[in-house]
């Protein structure tokens, strides 16, 4: 038997006195627990409930008095026993209640979990259309590519041509003409391979049905489970509906129990007075008996002296010898009755007996719903892990998802038409076509000529969206950083086209936040929800720019630089490793926990950042900001560890220097800005050709993001165009740079996990 009350075994009462005779004190003690209101000390174990239960009384045949005492205790005891029952009574209400909670929150668990697989079978069903759509336009891209690439090779010949005359480098014309020619081979070359790059997207079209049917036995199985569960719950359901029904009729017969306890009570209480009133008036008879048997000696010695009494005298002994018999016949009468009350007390302790052995069927039948609470607990365990499976299956799905998506994933936004632009025709230079197929995915640029210039990105923004809107489509990106997963997003440009706002925003108002700390809130929410599951993350950040090829450290306290002061400032040196971790030397890293920490590292970071007044933008980035947020997690319980990289880039943005106007320091960072977007170029053209050399050091940006553009990282880019009529031909290249970027295959990324080794 469980204890009850929070008392310890030094402040209990004993009451092994049940097996013995209770003495003056005990029964005092137990008198004034019967009494009180407050019985919370005593308690009971199964021998000393089994000795009272089993207990006889040694009932003396004429001792009534004793009889009745001994009674009397033994009520007051099972008094207190049966007030500990209803205080344990209470507490298994309590726990009755504690665990209809437990299954209420396992229904909202499983209605949560069902809803959930049905949002992922319509997404995978979302992602097959998709991909059959992507397979036809992949067949239509074909016949549009020979055109584009020629468009592409024109247009890179002219920036080349254009970048040599304005910046006077006579002596490498000669070179860019002869590499423009062998671009014109290469292209010939391109276009007898076509028909080997259309049966490679067979196959790869092919494999991609074999994993749609991958995943719908994955779906089946995941269906499976969510019926097993609902089995377990409709059980759980008719196991508490059985409790309750148990629970009745136990109350039903304690009621009872105390109905006839009460009554036991009533008639011993009326037994005792009316034996108490039997005991007086025999008393009385006994007094009077003595008293006429005294008065009939004296009356009988005065007959033997004086036989020659009167008639009176023999008249008065009569009367009195009648009276005698009447008294006697009383006393008779008086023995019946106590022969009554004596059968109705052994009829009283009948009853008694029968309420302990229906309290000992209670207490069976208690054993076995705590045996029924203990079985749904161990259930409830089970289907607790099995929701925990049921996350591990979301997080493999949710990156199986990105991984159809492709590996680069581009997006593009228009920012909305500013009062500084150059009213242009009334015809818009930028529209959204509103087919089924391209709605939300294509964007089309017009020349003032009327031509028209299609684009088909993975996902298009119009000036109208938001900076919700924009998160809402990486946030699952961003999810990825946490799983293990290295993420890069970057914002590529013309300058004044909206980069730095959307990757920083205003971060003093919540509505036009940016993606950085946008990211940033969303990953310190969900590690906080994920201690829930046993993880602990640890993370890292780390902010740098790079200003005419020359990396500085945002973070740095020491202010002073090489730039600044004319003198060699600290050297920061990339090195990648074997796991294609990228490092910089000497850069400064800060351990954060909070998102404040988060926040005032970015205020510092943009005080320190390289801005610049140009004709095209009043404050134009005149470098290339990288923020990156490494993320340790181990779970304590599975003994996993992972290691995630998040990089948030905001490069500076292209710019013609007819329309800059730049000169001097301004001039010199163009020049470098544009030379690092070229080598971006270079590498994406290499990647897309699939040569054996991709030139990333070309750069320190291109060497930078050397994991996110070659390894097995998980990248998206935004590409952002402005609706000015001016900037139609930027816009185009910026559109055609962005189509040959989602055109690439970096490789399949990987999960950075590892387990600990137990000892």
């Amino acid at each position: 038997m469980g204890r009850t009350g929070g008392a310890t075994n030094a402040e209990r009462k004993p009451f092994g006195s049940v097996n013995k005779k209770l003495d003056v004190a005990a029964t005092s003690d137990v008198g004034s627990c019967v009494e009180g209101s407050d019985c919370g000390n005593v308690e009971f174990t199964k021998e000393e409930i089994d000795a009272l239960v089993n207990e006889r009384l040694k009932m003396k045949k004429f001792d009534h008095k004793g009889n009745m005492e001994l009674v009397s205790e033994l009520n007051a005891r099972l008094k207190v026993c049966i007030k500990w029952f209803q205080k344990r009574d209470e507490a298994h209400v309590e726990g009755e209640g504690k665990l209809q909670k437990a299954l209420d929150a396992l229904e909202k668990k499983c209605a949560e979990t069902e809803a959930e697989m049905k949002n992922k079978e319509e997404r995978f069903s979302a992602t097959i259309s998709e991909l059959r759509q992507d397979n036809t336009c992949v067949q239509e891209r074909l016949v549009k590519e020979e055109s584009e690439k020629l468009d592409a090779i024109a247009c890179h010949r002219k920036e080349n041509e254009a970048r040599i005359a304005l910046e006077a480098l006579q002596a490498s014309l000669s070179k860019d003409l002869e590499k423009a020619q062998q671009d014109i081979l290469v292209a010939n070359q391109r276009a007898a391979s076509v028909d080997d790059m259309y049966k490679r997207l067979q196959e790869y079209n092919l494999s991609l049905q074999q994993y749609n049917s991958k995943l719908h036995s994955e779906l089946e199985v995941a269906r499976e489970s969510l019926k097993r569960v609902e089995k377990e719950k409709s059980t759980i359901m008719e196991n508490h509906s059985t409790l309750r029904g148990h629970y009745s009729s136990l109350q039903d017969q304690l009621n009872l129990a105390r109905t006839a306890q009460d009554e036991a009570l009533n008639q011993k209480d009326t037994l005792a007075n009316e034996v108490k009133c039997l005991r007086g008036e025999l008393q009385q008879v006994r007094e009077d008996r003595d008293r006429q048997v005294a008065q009939v000696q004296v009356l009988t010695s005065d007959v033997v002296k004086y036989k020659e009494s009167t008639s009176e005298s023999c008249a008065k002994l009569e009367y009195l010898m009648e009276k005698t018999k009447s008294l006697e016949e009383t006393c008779s009468s008086q023995r019946e009755q106590i022969r009554l009350l004596e059968h109705q007390l052994t009829a009283t302790n009948e009853k008694l007996k029968m309420s302990d052995l229906s309290s000992i069927q209670t207490r069976a039948e208690f054993e076995e719903q705590r045996r029924n609470v203990h079985d749904l607990q161990e259930r409830l365990a089970e289907t607790e892990y099995q929701l925990v499976e049921g996350e591990k299956l979301r997080k493999k799905l949710h990156n199986t998802i990105l991984e159809l998506k492709g590996n680069i994933r581009v997006f593009c936004r228009v920012r909305p038409v500013l009062p500084d632009d150059v009213a242009g025709s009334e015809q818009p230079v930028i529209s959204y076509p509103t087919s089924t197929e391209a709605l939300g995915r294509g964007i089309d640029v017009i020349q003032s000529a009327g031509q028209k210039y299609p684009f088909n990105f993975d996902k298009v923004f119009n000036h109208d969206a938001s900076q919700q809107e924009v998160f809402v489509e990486i946030s699952q990106l961003v999810q990825s950083a946490l799983d293990g997963y290295k993420v890069c997003i970057f914002a590529y440009g013309q300058t004044g086209s909206g980069k730095t706002y959307t990757m920083m925003g205003k971060p003093e108002a919540s509505e036009q936040k940016g993606l950085i700390p946008r990211s940033l809130e969303q990953i310190f929410q969900t590690s906080q929800s994920l201690i829930a599951q046993g993880w602990k993350y640890k993370m890292q950040a780390s902010m740098l720019e790079i200003y005419n090829e020359t990396i500085r450290d945002l973070l740095s306290t020491n202010k002073s630089s090489g730039a600044e002061n004319g003198a060699p400032g600290k050297q920061y040196t990339i090195k990648h490793d074997a796991n294609g971790n990228t490092n910089v030397t000497d850069l400064t890293i800060v351990d954060v926990c909070r998102i404040e920490e988060i926040s005032s590292l970015l205020r510092q970071a943009a005080q320190s950042r390289s801005v610049g007044k140009t004709q095209m933008n009043e404050q134009s980035s005149r470098s290339h900001f990288v923020f990156t947020l490494r993320i340790s997690g181990v779970n304590e319980g599975t003994e996993q560890q992972v290691q995630g990289v998040l990089n948030l880039i905001d490069l500076a943005g292209s710019e013609r220097l007819s329309r800059s106007g730049a000169t001097g320091d301004r001039l010199k960072e163009t020049q470098a800005i544009n030379r690092s977007l070229s080598s971006l170029s270079d590498v994406i053209f290499a990647l897309a050709k699939k040569e054996d050399h991709v030139p990333f050091r070309n750069s320190k940006l291109t060497y930078l993001l050397q994991p996110c553009l070659g390894g097995d990282s998980k990248t998206l880019m935004f590409v952002n165009i402005s609706p000015d009529p001016a900037s139609v031909g930027e816009s185009l290249c910026s559109l055609r740079f962005a189509a040959r970027v989602n055109a690439c295959e970096i490789g399949i990324p990987r999960r950075q996990m590892t387990a600990q080794m137990t000892s």
